[in-house]
């Protein structure tokens, strides 16, 4: 699995500062997409008193080869309780786009617009949407719930955008930080070292029915060490989570070397 790099000699990646934001929501496409290091960084900021919920796209259906949708469904769904249970996280809503064929479409990005009305977070952490990531070619509902999430972020902010949102009571909210996880360029990382791993590793060893379904997987704790570890060294810590950051409240720059 290959991981960003620090230029050779440049600067290590900023921390990203503590007091950024004090609610964040996690928008993935399937079950376990969040407990592939993401979670470390959600055990930093639940410690902190920070609120994060989770928006899954899809109930995971398609992802278990000997089991039946029909089956997987609700037992990825339980996994994925459990797993945000462990870095401290209780509101997850799960919605029931279809696994695997996932489409970019209007209703999907009135789904995720809607969310962020109800959530109100000041950071939308989302995958990344393109073709190539730090792990190699992407999956198809990761680009699309990436790319969907990015624009649905936006869309919540208009109040004349899916104006029946408004008919639901839900008033328009601006989103100030986007986080991608998964981008090849990240620009800001945090320190994850210790006590938030550990939970990380739990989180993702939550999803135990689903790790067992697939024979190559290698064990929970080996993939969370190796994906902080890897952006630990990006950090100079060692363990942390990267992402490439957002102010969409900033105004914009022309510089080149962004």
């Amino acid at each position: 699995m290959s991981q960003p790099s620090a230029p050779r000699g440049g600067p290590r990646l900023p921390h990203l500062p503590d007091e950024a934001f004090r609610r964040v929501l996690c928008v993935v496409a399937h079950p376990d997409d969040v407990e592939y290091g993401t979670s470390a960084a959600v055990a930093v900021w639940t410690a902190r008193g920070v609120d994060v919920s989770y928006l899954l796209l899809t109930r995971g259906e398609a992802g278990m080869d000997g089991t039946a949708p029909e089956e997987a469904a609700p037992l990825r769904h339980a996994e994925q309780l459990a797993a945000g249970r462990e870095v401290g996280v209780e509101d997850v809503e799960i919605l029931r786009h279809p696994d695997g064929v996932l489409e970019y479409s209007l209703a999907l990005r009135r789904d995720i617009a809607r969310a962020v009305r109800r959530t109100r977070p000041d950071a939308v952490v989302l995958t990344s949407w393109e073709i190539e990531f730090v792990a190699g070619l992407n999956q198809a509902d990761h680009r699309v719930a990436g790319l969907a999430a990015l624009d649905a972020v936006r869309d919540a902010g208009n109040r004349w955008v899916f104006r029946d949102l408004l008919d639901e009571g839900l008033e328009p909210w601006s989103v100030r930080w986007v986080l991608a996880s998964g981008n090849p360029r990240p620009t800001h990382a945090v320190d994850v070292t210790g006590p938030p791993t550990e939970a990380a590793v739990r989180s993702l060893e939550a999803h135990g029915a689903y790790l067992a379904s697939i024979a190559s997987h290698p064990p929970a704790r080996a993939v969370v060490e190796g994906i902080t570890g890897a952006h630990g060294r990006l950090l100079g810590t060692a363990n942390a989570v990267a992402f490439r950051v957002w102010d969409l409240q900033a105004p914009p720059s022309f510089d080149d070397g962004a």
